[in-house]
Protein backbone atom coordinates (compact mmCIF):
# COMPACT_ATOMS: atom_id res chain seq x y z
CA UNK A 1 0.00 0.00 0.00
CA UNK A 2 1.71 3.16 -0.89
CA UNK A 3 2.48 5.57 2.04
CA UNK A 4 -0.80 8.26 2.28
CA UNK A 5 1.84 11.26 3.20
CA UNK A 6 2.92 10.75 -0.32
CA UNK A 7 -0.37 11.87 -1.97
CA UNK A 8 0.65 14.71 -4.40
CA UNK A 9 4.40 14.41 -4.07
CA UNK A 10 5.53 12.20 -6.91
CA UNK A 11 7.22 14.75 -9.09
CA UNK A 12 6.90 17.98 -7.06
CA UNK A 13 9.97 19.65 -6.21
CA UNK A 14 10.91 20.54 -2.65
CA UNK A 15 13.66 23.11 -0.98
CA UNK A 16 14.75 22.11 2.55
CA UNK A 17 17.34 24.12 4.05
CA UNK A 18 18.63 22.79 7.03
CA UNK A 19 18.62 19.43 5.21
CA UNK A 20 22.42 18.24 5.80
CA UNK A 21 21.36 16.68 9.55
CA UNK A 22 18.61 16.04 12.11
CA UNK A 23 14.93 16.82 11.19
CA UNK A 24 15.78 18.70 8.46
CA UNK A 25 17.64 15.65 6.48
CA UNK A 26 14.98 13.13 7.55
CA UNK A 27 12.38 14.84 5.98
CA UNK A 28 14.63 14.63 2.67
CA UNK A 29 14.56 11.52 3.01
CA UNK A 30 10.50 10.92 3.12
CA UNK A 31 10.17 13.57 0.29
CA UNK A 32 12.71 11.40 -1.43
CA UNK A 33 10.97 8.88 -0.96
CA UNK A 34 7.41 10.31 -2.21
CA UNK A 35 9.04 10.92 -5.25
CA UNK A 36 10.00 14.27 -4.78
CA UNK A 37 12.63 16.15 -6.38
CA UNK A 38 14.50 17.80 -3.71
CA UNK A 39 17.26 20.85 -3.17
CA UNK A 40 19.37 20.94 0.00
CA UNK A 41 20.36 24.59 1.21
CA UNK A 42 22.96 23.62 3.95
CA UNK A 43 26.47 24.51 5.04
CA UNK A 44 26.99 21.33 5.32
CA UNK A 45 27.96 18.94 2.53
CA UNK A 46 24.37 16.40 1.62
CA UNK A 47 24.76 13.23 1.27
CA UNK A 48 22.48 11.05 -1.03
CA UNK A 49 19.66 11.76 -3.64
CA UNK A 50 19.42 15.34 -3.15
CA UNK A 51 20.38 18.43 -4.79
CA UNK A 52 22.44 20.13 -1.94
CA UNK A 53 23.10 24.18 -2.60
CA UNK A 54 25.84 25.04 -0.04
CA UNK A 55 23.80 28.01 1.47
CA UNK A 56 24.40 30.09 4.83
CA UNK A 57 20.82 31.28 5.93
CA UNK A 58 22.87 34.20 7.66
CA UNK A 59 23.95 35.77 4.10
CA UNK A 60 21.86 37.48 1.82
CA UNK A 61 23.77 36.95 -1.16
CA UNK A 62 23.91 32.78 -0.27
CA UNK A 63 19.75 32.85 -0.04
CA UNK A 64 19.40 34.63 -3.18
CA UNK A 65 21.90 32.72 -5.17
CA UNK A 66 20.66 29.56 -4.06
CA UNK A 67 16.70 30.80 -4.76
CA UNK A 68 17.97 32.24 -8.05
CA UNK A 69 19.63 28.31 -8.83
CA UNK A 70 16.69 26.59 -7.90
CA UNK A 71 14.43 28.96 -10.15
CA UNK A 72 16.36 28.53 -12.99
CA UNK A 73 16.52 24.88 -12.79
CA UNK A 74 13.58 23.81 -11.38
CA UNK A 75 11.07 26.62 -11.23
CA UNK A 76 8.61 27.53 -8.38
CA UNK A 77 9.14 24.38 -5.55
CA UNK A 78 5.94 23.11 -4.74
CA UNK A 79 7.09 22.56 -1.25
CA UNK A 80 9.11 25.01 0.97
CA UNK A 81 10.84 23.82 3.95
CA UNK A 82 12.53 25.94 6.36
CA UNK A 83 14.50 23.84 8.96
CA UNK A 84 17.32 25.55 9.30
CA UNK A 85 18.42 26.71 12.97
CA UNK A 86 20.99 26.90 15.79
CA UNK A 87 20.97 27.70 19.09
CA UNK A 88 22.88 27.45 22.17
CA UNK A 89 21.94 27.56 26.21
CA UNK A 90 22.97 30.31 28.01
CA UNK A 91 21.17 32.75 30.34
CA UNK A 92 19.11 35.98 28.55
CA UNK A 93 21.58 38.31 30.73
CA UNK A 94 24.54 36.73 29.71
CA UNK A 95 23.81 37.02 26.03
CA UNK A 96 25.85 39.67 24.39
CA UNK A 97 24.81 41.51 21.13
CA UNK A 98 26.39 39.48 18.97
CA UNK A 99 24.97 36.28 20.22
CA UNK A 100 21.82 37.75 20.23
CA UNK A 101 21.91 38.71 16.83
CA UNK A 102 23.13 35.42 15.22
CA UNK A 103 20.29 33.28 17.13
CA UNK A 104 17.75 35.97 15.41
CA UNK A 105 19.69 36.07 12.10
CA UNK A 106 19.95 31.77 11.96
CA UNK A 107 16.24 31.30 13.33
CA UNK A 108 13.84 33.93 12.38
CA UNK A 109 15.70 36.21 9.76
CA UNK A 110 16.59 33.33 7.62
CA UNK A 111 13.44 31.66 7.46
CA UNK A 112 11.82 34.88 6.74
CA UNK A 113 13.78 35.93 3.72
CA UNK A 114 14.10 32.14 2.24
CA UNK A 115 10.52 32.39 2.31
CA UNK A 116 10.65 36.21 0.35
CA UNK A 117 12.53 34.64 -2.06
CA UNK A 118 10.76 32.01 -3.38
CA UNK A 119 7.01 33.20 -2.82
CA UNK A 120 6.58 35.80 -5.63
CA UNK A 121 7.32 32.64 -7.97
CA UNK A 122 5.07 30.06 -6.23
CA UNK A 123 2.31 32.89 -5.76
CA UNK A 124 2.54 32.62 -9.51
CA UNK A 125 2.46 29.41 -9.99
CA UNK A 126 -1.04 29.41 -7.96
CA UNK A 127 0.25 26.57 -5.98
CA UNK A 128 2.47 25.25 -2.94
CA UNK A 129 3.09 24.89 0.62
CA UNK A 130 5.58 26.47 3.13
CA UNK A 131 6.01 24.66 5.90
CA UNK A 132 8.47 26.23 8.45
CA UNK A 133 10.00 24.73 11.62
CA UNK A 134 9.74 26.73 14.58
CA UNK A 135 9.69 25.35 17.98
CA UNK A 136 7.14 24.45 21.47
CA UNK A 137 9.60 27.15 23.21
CA UNK A 138 8.47 29.21 20.53
CA UNK A 139 4.83 28.16 21.82
CA UNK A 140 5.82 27.95 26.18
CA UNK A 141 9.32 29.63 26.79
CA UNK A 142 12.34 27.88 27.50
CA UNK A 143 14.36 29.00 30.24
CA UNK A 144 18.08 29.52 28.99
CA UNK A 145 16.73 30.23 25.21
CA UNK A 146 15.14 33.00 25.88
CA UNK A 147 16.31 34.88 22.90
CA UNK A 148 15.59 31.49 20.64
CA UNK A 149 12.30 31.09 21.82
CA UNK A 150 11.71 34.77 20.61
CA UNK A 151 12.97 33.86 17.28
CA UNK A 152 10.65 30.30 17.12
CA UNK A 153 7.78 32.88 18.28
CA UNK A 154 8.43 34.84 15.68
CA UNK A 155 8.35 32.02 13.16
CA UNK A 156 5.14 30.85 14.20
CA UNK A 157 3.41 34.47 13.88
CA UNK A 158 5.24 34.88 10.43
CA UNK A 159 3.57 31.57 9.25
CA UNK A 160 0.30 32.62 10.36
CA UNK A 161 0.93 36.14 8.77
CA UNK A 162 1.90 34.95 5.32
CA UNK A 163 -0.95 32.08 5.62
CA UNK A 164 -3.03 35.02 5.10
CA UNK A 165 -1.70 37.37 2.41
CA UNK A 166 -1.23 34.28 0.36
CA UNK A 167 -4.45 31.70 1.12
CA UNK A 168 -6.31 33.26 -1.75
CA UNK A 169 -3.39 32.68 -4.27
CA UNK A 170 -3.51 29.07 -3.89
CA UNK A 171 -0.88 28.77 -1.15
CA UNK A 172 -0.81 27.03 2.18
CA UNK A 173 1.54 27.74 4.93
CA UNK A 174 1.67 25.35 7.92
CA UNK A 175 4.43 25.62 10.97
CA UNK A 176 5.65 22.57 13.01
CA UNK A 177 6.97 22.81 16.45
CA UNK A 178 9.31 20.14 17.75
CA UNK A 179 9.57 19.51 21.08
CA UNK A 180 12.98 18.00 22.47
CA UNK A 181 14.52 15.57 18.88
CA UNK A 182 17.42 13.43 19.07
CA UNK A 183 19.35 15.60 16.69
CA UNK A 184 23.03 16.86 17.02
CA UNK A 185 21.43 19.99 18.11
CA UNK A 186 20.34 17.96 21.40
CA UNK A 187 23.10 16.03 21.83
CA UNK A 188 25.23 19.56 22.27
CA UNK A 189 23.19 20.32 25.14
CA UNK A 190 24.72 19.82 28.54
CA UNK A 191 24.24 16.32 30.01
CA UNK A 192 21.87 18.17 32.92
CA UNK A 193 19.40 19.05 30.74
CA UNK A 194 19.56 16.48 28.01
CA UNK A 195 18.42 14.51 31.30
CA UNK A 196 15.67 16.73 32.64
CA UNK A 197 14.27 17.16 29.55
CA UNK A 198 13.51 13.64 28.90
CA UNK A 199 12.34 13.06 32.15
CA UNK A 200 9.61 16.11 31.45
CA UNK A 201 8.12 14.18 28.52
CA UNK A 202 5.11 12.45 29.21
CA UNK A 203 5.46 10.07 26.88
CA UNK A 204 9.03 8.98 28.16
CA UNK A 205 11.68 9.33 25.62
CA UNK A 206 12.60 11.82 23.16
CA UNK A 207 11.02 12.28 19.24
CA UNK A 208 13.20 10.64 16.37
CA UNK A 209 13.76 13.07 13.64
CA UNK A 210 11.44 11.05 10.99
CA UNK A 211 8.24 11.28 13.41
CA UNK A 212 8.73 15.37 13.44
CA UNK A 213 9.51 14.93 9.68
CA UNK A 214 6.17 12.91 9.38
CA UNK A 215 4.30 16.22 10.48
CA UNK A 216 6.14 18.65 8.19
CA UNK A 217 5.61 16.12 5.17
CA UNK A 218 1.75 15.51 5.98
CA UNK A 219 1.77 19.48 5.63
CA UNK A 220 3.70 19.36 2.57
CA UNK A 221 1.44 16.81 0.97
CA UNK A 222 -2.56 16.53 -0.52
CA UNK A 223 -3.19 15.04 2.51
CA UNK A 224 -3.10 18.62 4.29
CA UNK A 225 -4.93 19.96 1.06
CA UNK A 226 -7.33 22.26 3.58
CA UNK A 227 -5.43 23.30 6.52
CA UNK A 228 -3.25 26.70 6.48
CA UNK A 229 -1.75 28.78 9.00
CA UNK A 230 -2.05 26.13 11.56
CA UNK A 231 1.22 25.35 14.26
CA UNK A 232 1.62 21.87 15.27
CA UNK A 233 3.46 20.94 18.19
CA UNK A 234 5.37 17.39 18.11
CA UNK A 235 6.66 17.06 21.73
CA UNK A 236 5.40 13.80 23.05
CA UNK A 237 2.92 15.93 24.81
CA UNK A 238 5.84 17.76 26.87
CA UNK A 239 3.69 20.97 25.55
CA UNK A 240 -0.14 21.23 25.47
CA UNK A 241 -0.49 24.45 24.59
Amino acid sequence: MADPLADGLEGSVAVVTGGASGIGRATVELLLAAGARVFVADLNEAEGEARFVRTDVTDDDAIQRMAEMVLAEAGAPDVLVTAAGWDEIRPFVESDFAFIEKIVRINLLGCVKVVRSFLPAMIEAGTGSVVTVASDAGRVGSSGETVYAGAKGGIIAFSKSVARETARAGLRVNCVCPGPTDTPLFASLPEKLRGALQRAIPIGRLAEPHEVAQAIVYFASARSAYVTGQTLSVSGGLTMA
